[in-house]
């Protein structure tokens, strides 16, 4: 058996490597690995949205956004990958700096897991004495979940001290944990490490001189955080710099990641190691006329689907006998992780309950495109109420059954080797968009091709009955889009403002 790593970063588009953006972003390290070490899957997109109920795929292998949302992992399905990889032999280990996980209770399945805390709207330590510092204009940032009155980028800002050295970044420390752990335990085979980068999730508040390499002519204050609504809310001239301090964290977060390549490669271990780096999902910074991954803004009230600079995320796989430089434009999802990865390290594991994936670990061995004919990516609508006094204290809104999907949520978007689909798009009428000629989908053509929406509808009512989904969101999906009622949609995870 082969040792298995696993590095996922948070919020990381598709196109931030290469040359595929119009606006490139400098990603030198996990360049060079797709070009001397690792087979690109060109087609790789999020399942689950989003960052608990992503990692909840990859983790067990089982579909999740059809029956539940964001929730602990041990009450989505019997699987873990730790625990089927600890049954199998191996040491297991999570280092993350996501602030989510160990909420969701990640960690109980490893033999051990360490977390760097601060992420976000994290609070290891309260600073009551210390003013709470105004970064941006509450319009231009999320303002939920809230802290005493103020914007979760404050909060951050305070948690954080603002933070003056590299080293001192989140990406620094828990790159420099994952080194260090590689040092301790490289010869205690087989071993299991599930390396967790938060970044480039907001906010992008790395060092001010990297963004100013992509924005050096910028006066105003640093656009560290969108504000989960409509682009038009910045002008075009901060929402040039929102992308800047955005290329500069995933530019921060490559070189990093860069360090733990390099350790794999003073170590010698890539023979006996079977290394993945892929992400959750993207974030728009202007496309679709929207800035951030969801829609939580009190004035815009637009569905959101999950285009492709959301759902379409890398995966690089390296290592024992995977193909050094390889390109596979082939389509593949997070619940095909665990199947792959345990056949490319020769791992024998039974599941509890069995996996819904489908390994492409021979289409990788062989350099062939044939896996899956199309993905899905989608988010759960709640559907019935929970109890009142669970909906007061995490902030839900529900759907009643049959009402359809409500304003505001995060729709699907299928993708075959042409065509991206939304059943519901950002008006509520399906949207179609060639992707060859058309990568970020920005051009409908729905009104031009009913035959083909009607093709990949059918598409849709097919995955959602493979993966068993309940008649409450069948109803939602299966027909055939459009016309949808209002409604509130419950954000990604629970707004605790005080």
């Amino acid at each position: 058996m082969k040792n298995i790593v696993i590095i996922i970063t948070d919020t990381f588009r598709y196109d931030n490597l290469g040359d595929r953006a119009e606006k490139p972003v400098r990603t030198p390290a996990l360049d060079r690995y797709v070009a001397e070490r690792a087979t690109e899957i060109g087609r790789f997109y999020t399942g689950s949205f989003p960052t608990i109920p992503h990692r909840t795929d990859l983790a067990t292998g089982v579909l999740g956004w059809p029956h539940y949302g964001w929730q602990p992992i041990d009450q989505s399905s019997r699987n873990h990958v730790a625990a089927l990889l600890g049954q199998a032999g191996y040491g297991t280990q999570l280092i993350c700096d996501c602030p989510h996980l160990f909420n969701a209770r990640f960690q109980h399945a490893f033999d051990a897991a360490f977390q760097h805390r601060g992420q976000e709207g994290d609070k290891p330590l309260l600073h009551l004495n210390d003013p709470i510092p105004t970064v941006v204009a509450s319009d231009e940032t999320r303002v939920r979940p809230a802290f005493r009155g103020r914007t979760l980028l404050d909060t951050h800002r305070l948690t954080n001290r603002d933070p003056r050295y590299e080293t001192e970044t989140f990406p620094a420390k828990t790159a420099a944990t994952a080194i260090r752990w590689l040092e301790e335990n490289w010869e205690a085979a087989p071993f299991f490490l599930w390396v967790d980068f938060f970044d480039p999730h907001e906010p992008w508040d790395a060092p001010e001189y990297l963004a100013r390499r992509y924005d050096p002519d910028y006066v105003g204050p640093p656009m560290w955080h969108p504000n989960y609504g409509p682009a038009s809310a910045y002008t075009p001239t901060e929402l040039h710099n929102l992308w800047a301090h955005y290329a500069a964290e995933a530019e921060l977060v490559d070189r990093w990641i860069g360090r733990v390549l390099q350790k794999l490669d003073d170590l010698q271990l890539w023979d006996d190691t079977i290394l993945a780096v892929t992400s959750d999902h993207g974030m728009s910074i202007g496309e679709h006329g929207r800035t951030g991954k969801s829609n939580i803004h009190d004035a815009d009230p637009r569905y959101w689907p999950l285009y492709p600079e959301l759902g379409h995320v890398p995966f690089l796989v390296a290592g024992g006998d995977v193909p050094r430089g390889g390109f596979l434009d082939l389509i593949a999802q997070p619940v095909d992780i665990l199947p792959t990865l345990f056949d490319l390290a020769d791992v024998s594991a039974v599941p509890e309950q069995p996996f819904e994936g489908i390994s492409f670990a021979e289409a990788v061995l062989t350099r062939s495109p044939d896996h899956r004919e199309f993905a899905v990516s989608g988010s759960h609508i709640q559907t019935a109420a929970p109890p009142l006094d669970k909906r007061r204290r995490e902030g839900l809104d529900f759907v009643a059954q049959g009402a359809g999907p409500p304003r505001k949520a995060s729709t699907p978007f299928l993708v075959t080797e042409k065509w991206g689909y939304a059943p519901v798009g950002a008006e509520g009428e399906p949207e179609l968009y060639d992707l060859d000629a058309d990568p970020l989908a920005a051009n409908d053509i729905a009104d031009e091709h009913r035959s083909v929406v009607a093709e990949l509808h059918k598409l849709l009512v097919k995955h959602l009955a493979a993966h068993g989904a309940p008649d409450s969101q069948v109803s939602l999906w299966g027909p055939s889009g459009g016309n949808v009622p209002g409604g509130t949609w419950a954000v990604d995870y629970a707004d605790r403002s005080s």
